[in-house]
């Protein structure tokens, strides 16, 4: 009784999904693409914008060369960079405050998936000023045109730039949640693969698999239309054919521009047929311990895979079929259980761990509560999950 809720649920969300305000970013692809993007905010006649970002961006001078084409254009920039991993509602409370105070009239996200989750996060507030963050948790909760919202990742890896959602944290609960409505999808979306160079390799990894596990869960998933289906498919080719190479050269231009195009097709992908059990696990695990997102899934993933069992074999073995490791007389289980074994030997010669360290006992019970909470009935998954199912899954990720 309670799957046929779900798979209702799911079936009614995937209707109503035809008739949603959808809309891409538009795009500034290519090295150096980032230099045009002050005189498009300039054409705009956005005068001021407040550029949401982290420390760790502002240290290493990533943004320099921007902030100069902001300055011969004339627009104004205030700087908020305490965004931490997993942003919490401080975050964004803190960082509306400073678009108010400066009367901002844009927002610029700068960063990894957490700037843009917190920027999204300033837009909704800022749609909504009588509306708290928690208030806006779940789905099509803003409803309300965002200010102008320029995404610039500087990872391969959330496909945030192009999805509707923003995951928060709050820092009191250790719980994490999504707020998603088609209003957060940024307008504009700077891939330039110029910013993603330096990234350090362990990153350009968990981003990768992060990547990786929006396409695969947006393909496995019952919600898929034509779009969604190509997006993941061109997604996953993109990954298996360039991540190891961005992990291992990463001043390799070519890889970097093809693993972008793979994190902004896998985001395209997920933001219309959703994710799955992998994400709503490696969301408690960020709020409970900070664990970076794109980690957490990069771990998780495999195992997640490996408990769907039958379920998930037929869409995992054309997946396998796609990334050419299968053999024609594999049958649809071997070529399933070969995509997760690529899977998993990608992680290991990229040093990613195969389990969680730090989950204590005593959190596990609250967090199967919070990811079946998360993942039921939203998430159209090969197959529902209950709590025992849920929790052998942590158990077997524990360290």
């Amino acid at each position: 009784m309670y799957e046929l809720y779900c798979r209702t649920y799911q079936g009614g969300m995937k209707v109503a999904s035809f008739i949603l305000p959808w809309r891409k970013p538009e795009l500034l692809e290519g090295e150096n693409s980032l230099s045009k993007l002050p005189t498009l905010i300039k054409s705009m006649r956005v005068e001021s914008v407040l550029i949401v970002t982290d420390q760790g961006i502002v240290s290493i001078g990533l943004m320099d060369t921007f902030l100069d084409g902001l300055k011969n254009e004339g627009v104004q920039f205030f700087i908020y960079d305490k965004t931490v991993p997993n942003p919490t509602i401080e975050n964004i409370e803190e960082a509306f405050q400073m678009y108010k105070e400066n009367k901002c009239q844009g927002i610029v996200a700068f960063g990894g998936g957490s700037p843009m989750d917190c920027a999204k996060g300033v837009g909704a507030r800022a749609a909504r000023p009588k509306k708290s963050i928690p208030q806006m948790k779940g789905v099509l909760k803003v409803l309300k045109r965002i200010p102008p919202l320029f995404a610039i990742p500087t990872t391969a890896g959330t496909g945030s730039e192009a999805t509707l959602a923003a995951v928060v944290s709050n820092s009191e609960t250790h719980e994490k949640y999504a707020i998603m409505d088609t209003a957060l999808i940024p307008h504009y979306a700077v891939l330039d693969p110029l910013l993603t160079v330096k990234l350090p390799p362990h990153i350009t990894a968990a981003t990768g698999i992060d990547a990786l596990t929006h396409a695969v869960e947006a393909y496995i998933g019952k919600s898929n239309t034509k779009e969604t289906t190509q997006c993941s498919i061109e997604a996953v080719q993109l990954i298996f054919q360039n991540l190891y190479e961005c992990y291992s050269n990463g001043t390799n231009i070519q890889a970097r521009t093809n693993m972008q195009k793979a994190a902004y097709l896998a985001g395209i992908a997920f933001t219309r047929a959703y994710v799955g059990y992998v994400h709503a696990i490696a969301h408690t695990l960020g709020g409970f311990y900070q664990v970076p997102h794109g980690l957490a899934n990069a771990i998780i993933l495999p195992y997640v895979l490996e408990y769907y069992g039958e379920s998930a074999h037929k869409p995992l073995s054309e997946l396998a079929d796609l990334v050419k490791i299968t053999k024609p007389s594999d049958t649809i289980e071997q070529k399933a259980r070969k995509f997760i074994d690529a899977i998993k030997k990608l992680n290991e010669k990229m040093a990613i761990p195969t389990k969680v360290n730090g989950i204590m006992e005593k959190d596990i019970p609250l967090m199967v509560e919070r990811s079946l909470k998360e993942a039921n009935p939203l998430y159209p998954v090969p197959k529902i999950l209950y709590k025992n199912d849920i929790l052998k899954l942590y158990h077997l990720i524990k360290e």
